[in-house]
């Protein structure tokens, strides 16, 4: 592979198509066993048919790999689209309404019309606006809602007569939570709970064991819950008794499929455009078109960075893509799509090379629905259940909260308030929320407000090749777009090197420090140079290389020794040795206690010593004074906090290189 990799770039063409069958196929059928039950929970999650959802994977799958040039994304129902698919839904009539479906799925397509207009725009771009830690707030609020939204699933918690779990605002169902476990259905519960545990452990015995890695999860779920499911007999109603207690079991527990051959052709269902004439239509359609945008560009910027090939997705077409797929699903009752990135993961570690491989997956998904419907008849649903259980966590996984804090005070902020008020609210006012925060942010850390929107830069040419942009005032996730631009449009297309110099900024906050790296990568695929200076007259707000910088004193440590005059070069050449970058020794006299308790009146020879370093090289200067000159020398240490101009003064070369890159 690393052969091939070295000599061709595949690409997605009629050769590409012969040439690469075998692998694209291979990752197609991979990917298809974990599509296949996330492709159903998602479905019926949303309060959609289960079908809907295998509609939505089949043609957006097919559709799209003619359409994008997106190689390795996988195109389907994605679990960040539930909370505003069920809430359509719910909105309309409620799960199980037909007439709720089809309002449902007419807004599917006046969203799609919009994503297509999107990409014919080229405005594929305003993606670059959302501040990333509202993004990660806002998919870790997703996270907890699909979390908590399965918890009545996965332990057989239902209406008898409807087969629906029940549902509420995020905070009520947690509330909730102890009554949930009190109703729990024993024998759904422990399909649900094995389901829950092979989601979570399957990943740790994989790394034991190297041959597990290339078994998926949620197939191992099927395998092992399909087979509870005929034990318990489920397919036949009838009820059983424990603690003097009785429980019904029987379909409703089971995924609702076509009870024929070719039978999915019969659920094909139309929308009911009539509701695009209700005002709250059009919220949803925000909803879908916004967030269902931003998912899916922000999935395939990340498949991009993962392609061994590197290479690189228009994002305009593939928006484009996206929405015509859109369209074509939602005319026949398909959920929302996007580009998704946990299959788009698996389809690259399974090793496909073009885009064909997302169309090999649509076609084994249309032969198994259409051929052995009632063989998926036997899923349980609690079994789906704990697979987006597992979803649900990763989304809004503990290291989430970590990274983010890492970054810096100010960013944690913002996803915390982003991810709560996604949950007292909806996604909309939840992002929004974010936005506005760190806007106040931004204004508080010294950015003028008549630059939050537009970039002020000057351009100078160095050479015949280099150009340099001089950033002036600020260079914020809110003025990137048309930051962005001029990058562009002088590097890439005229195909200049380019010097991005922010030293005369006030602020470059940490949305823009993650980006001016990903334009490094996208310069040094086209085989220019892209540099960015000034970064060091800046100070972070945390010790990351991605967090915010801004113009005013960094802390440091002044450390001041007085001991004597003989240990003065050993102490000098020590100091250095551990990273200071210089000192400041000046000869001096006096007497310390012992002398004085002694009444002697002669003052001795002594040497003041004075480091001005970073807080980490002050702690290794500490640990050799306590351990090495302390026991067998008589010193006076002391130890300041100082703000100085430029902390880049203050690090050797090296040290600073690591202090950026911690």
């Amino acid at each position: 592979m690393n052969k091939q990799m070295s000599t061709e770039i595949p690409r997605g063409t009629a050769t590409g198509f012969v040439k690469y069958f075998k692998y694209d196929v291979v990752s197609g059928l991979l990917v298809f066993l974990i599509a296949l039950p996330l492709c159903l929970a998602i479905s019926i999650s949303s309060g959609y048919p289960p079908i809907a959802g295998i509609f939505t994977a089949i043609i957006g799958s097919i559709l799209t790999t003619f359409i994008s040039n997106s190689e390795l994304t996988i195109k389907g129902p994605a679990a960040g689209l539930i909370v505003i698919a069920f809430g359509c839904i719910q909105d309309f009539g409620g799960p199980g309404n037909i007439d709720a479906y089809r309002a449902a799925i007419a807004v599917g397509v006046a969203a799609a019309v919009l994503q297509i207009l999107f990409g014919l725009v080229r405005a594929g771009i305003l993606g670059e606006f959302f501040p990333s830690s509202a993004v990660h707030g806002m998919l870790a609020a997703i996270g907890v809602i699909i979390l908590i939204k399965q918890i009545p699933f996965s332990l057989g918690v239902i209406n008898q007569e409807t087969g629906r779990a029940p549902s509420a605002e995020p905070f009520e169902m947690i509330k909730e939570i102890p009554h949930y476990i009190m109703e729990a259905n024993p024998t759904i519960a422990a399909i649900g709970i094995t389901s829950i545990l092979i989601m979570f452990l399957w990943p740790l015995a994989g790394k034991r064991l190297n041959f597990l890695k290339n078994i998926p999860s949620p197939l191992v779920v099927l395998l092992v819950t399909v087979p509870m499911g005929m034990a318990f007999d489920l397919l036949h109603e009838h009820s059983y008794t424990l603690r003097n207690h009785q429980y019904q079991l029987g379909e409703q527990y089971l995924v609702q499929m076509p009870d024929r051959m070719f039978g999915m052709f019969d659920e094909i269902t139309f929308p009911d455009f009539n509701a695009l004439l209700q005002v709250k239509a059009w919220w949803w359609v925000g909803m879908f078109f916004v967030i269902g945008s931003l998912e899916s560009l922000l999935s395939s910027k990340a498949i991009d960075l993962l392609d061994p090939w590197k290479r690189k997705t228009n994002m305009n077409r593939d928006m484009f893509a996206v929405g015509v797929g859109n369209l074509a699903c939602s005319l026949v009752g398909g959920l929302p799509m996007i580009s998704e990135i946990v299959r788009s993961k698996a389809n690259i570690d399974n090793g496909a090379r073009t885009r064909f491989a997302d169309m090999w997956h649509g076609i084994f998904l249309l032969i198994c629905v259409a051929l052995i419907p009632t063989i998926l008849h036997q899923i349980p649903l609690a079994a789906l259940a704990g697979m987006l259980f597992y979803t649900g966590f990763r989304l809004a996984h503990p290291t989430e909260f970590v990274n983010v804090y890492r970054i810096g005070k100010e960013q944690f902020a913002i996803f915390v308030v982003t991810l709560v008020m996604v949950l007292a609210t909806d996604l909309l006012i939840g992002v929004a929320a974010g936005i506005i925060l760190k806007m106040v942010f931004h204004v508080a850390n010294g950015v003028p407000i008549k630059s939050l929107f537009m970039p002020y830069i000057e351009v100078q040419e160095i050479d015949d090749d280099t150009s340099l942009i001089l950033a002036r005032e600020s260079a914020v996730f809110s003025n990137w777009i048309p930051f962005k631009r001029q990058i562009e449009d002088i590097g890439l297309i005229q195909r200049r090197n380019l010097i991005i110099d922010v030293s005369e900024t006030n602020l470059v906050d940490h949305s823009v420090m993650e980006k001016l790296e990903e334009m490094e990568r996208d310069f040094e695929l086209e085989g220019l140079k892209f540099e960015v200076r000034g970064l060091e007259s800046l100070q972070p707000l945390a010790a990351n290389t991605h967090s915010a910088r801004k113009r005013g004193l960094a802390t440091m440590r002044r450390l001041t020794v007085i001991g004597d005059a003989e240990i003065e070069k050993w102490l000098q050449q020590q100091f250095v040795e551990r990273g200071a970058t210089g000192y400041t020794s000046l000869p001096c006299s006096g007497a310390g206690r012992q002398e004085l308790e002694s009444d002697s009146t002669q003052s001795n020879s002594k040497v003041r010593i004075e480091v001005v370093m970073p807080h980490h090289t002050c702690e290794d200067i500490l640990s050799f004074l306590r351990q090495e000159v302390m026991p067998s020398h008589r010193v006076t240490v002391t130890i300041e906090t100082v703000d100085v101009i430029r902390r880049d003064h203050f690090y050797p070369l090296t040290k600073f290189v690591e202090a950026e890159h911690k």
